[in-house]
């Protein structure tokens, strides 16, 4: 398991003073790149091997949003290996061991030279030590997209939604997923289903679908393919 220990910045907060749910994804994705780091195999290793985990779900549930300036532990740790898919938890609390938010994720390890899943070398598992998956409700990666959406106006990505991948950040489609949401919106999970990388360029179109308190934003190309299906639930 890698830890980290940080405050809950002002850049990292939202008009209640507490951290978005956006900030909770970048502590988890630092977290899981600064484990691959610390082991040296980071982003200049896989770049050199033509190698990367892709992000290819979340579920992340929050069970209270620290607030500015409290002092926070993020963890995480791999639990399995399974062919061309890693998975991995998440784990974010306060400075009383109290547990403020909690993920599971899959990841799928691709040449990059081909955009193409391969399995998972030897090299590379063996270095990770493996912990037990976290004791939580797993729901399923897929989510289920409803038969009639209200579609919204196309929007193109532009450089900022852009990360060293030269694609879309996963953190980025939920930022442009909230702008959907009812105002009156408290998160209390989310899940992403990440099914095709959007560039500098593309264009995209929201559909959105709200209930009962869920929310459901499909992100999709012209061609109605989607690039990410989000779950929000209050």
């Amino acid at each position: 398991m890698y830890s980290f220990k940080s405050r809950v910045r002002y850049s990292e907060i939202g008009y209640d003073k507490r951290i978005t749910l956006s900030s909770i994804i970048d502590y988890f994705q630092d977290c899981s790149t600064f484990h691959s780091e610390s082991l040296g195999i980071g982003i200049d290793y896989f770049n050199r091997i033509n190698r990367a985990f892709f992000l290819s779900s979340w579920q992340i549930i929050i069970n209270e949003y620290p607030m500015f300036n409290e002092e926070i532990t993020v963890s995480t740790w791999p639990y399995d290996f399974k062919g061309f898919y890693g998975y991995r938890n998440f784990l974010m609390q306060n400075s009383q061991n109290q547990t403020l938010a909690y993920a599971n994720s899959v990841w799928v390890y691709v040449d990059t030279s081909t955009g193409l899943p391969t399995r998972i070398d030897k090299d590379i598992t063996n270095i990770f030590t493996l912990k037990e998956k976290l004791d939580m409700d797993y729901a399923p990666r897929k989510i289920k997209i409803p038969e009639i959406m209200e579609s919204y106006d196309p929007f193109p990505v532009v450089r900022a939604n852009i990360d060293t991948n030269k694609h879309v950040n996963n953190g980025q489609y939920v930022l442009m997923s909230e702008e959907f949401l009812p105002d009156d919106f408290i998160i209390k999970q989310m899940r992403a289903d990440y099914r095709k990388a959007a560039k500098l360029g593309d264009i995209i179109v929201p559909k959105v679908k709200h209930s009962d308190k869920t929310s459901i934003v499909v992100l999709s190309g012209p061609d109605n393919t989607p690039y990410a299906s989000l779950e929000f639930k209050q």
